[in-house]
């Protein structure tokens, strides 16, 4: 199954910072270079864990600059407050911010990691999501470094050039550069990976979590 999305207001909801490019950078750049209303809500910016002489902001920082090579519009960009690690134990206000996305925005499709993400605070991200939007189209995105199992089921068809704005947004992580996955090689053999797939150059693979036709 290849996913064709068009006139669509889509978000992307990523645990933290940088979450939803690695998982879906070059779909979002694709859905955005046709017109697509995306909007990306980060949980957190991991503020409780920076070590000075890194500013506690830097990721926020981090995080704009590498959206806006995606083609994000800056006000479509929400980073919240929420303590790293600890999700779970604030996930009534998880749902609770989920909750109002799905009023103000009325989303016709919504990412999120993937049911099997071994992550704490990736999990609370994937199971408050599907209260908050049971009715709306979910996708899983790929994090396989926290995947024991991942559930292939939509490919997103993309283009080199949308891996290569995936790679150009993923270079504004500088604090996330020592990461063995933040790197050009990893982002195109994981494209072209997914691409052999689905009998393409490059694609991106998403779980289907809930699906309206």
């Amino acid at each position: 199954m290849s996913l064709a999305i068009t006139n669509a207001t889509i978000v992307v909801l990523a645990p933290h910072t940088d979450d939803g490019e690695l998982g879906a950078g070059g779909s979002i750049a694709k859905w955005l270079e046709a017109g697509n209303d995306v909007h990306y809500v980060a949980f957190s910016a991991c503020e409780n864990l920076q070590v000075p002489p890194d500013p506690p902001d830097l990721l926020r920082h981090e995080c704009a600059a590498a959206t806006q090579a995606l083609g994000l519009d800056e006000q479509h960009l929400r980073i919240l407050d929420f303590e790293a690690r600890h999700l779970a134990r604030d996930r009534q206000r998880v749902l609770d911010e989920m909750v109002t996305l799905n009023s103000s925005l009325k989303p016709d499709l919504v990412l999120v990691p993937s049911s099997h993400d071994s992550h704490q605070d990736h999990y609370v991200v994937s199971v408050e999501a599907h209260r908050a939007f049971k009715r709306t189209r979910i996708l899983g995105y790929e994090v396989p470094w926290n995947n024991f199992h991942f559930d292939v089921s939509a490919f997103v068809t993309i283009d080199e050039r949308h891996v290569q704005s995936k790679w150009n947004a993923l270079t504004h992580y500088r604090s996330q550069e020592r990461r063995s996955y933040m790197t050009h090689d990893y982002v195109q053999a994981q494209a072209r990976f997914r691409g052999v797939q689905a009998g393409v150059e490059y694609a991106e693979a998403f779980q289907i979590i809930r699906w309206y036709l």
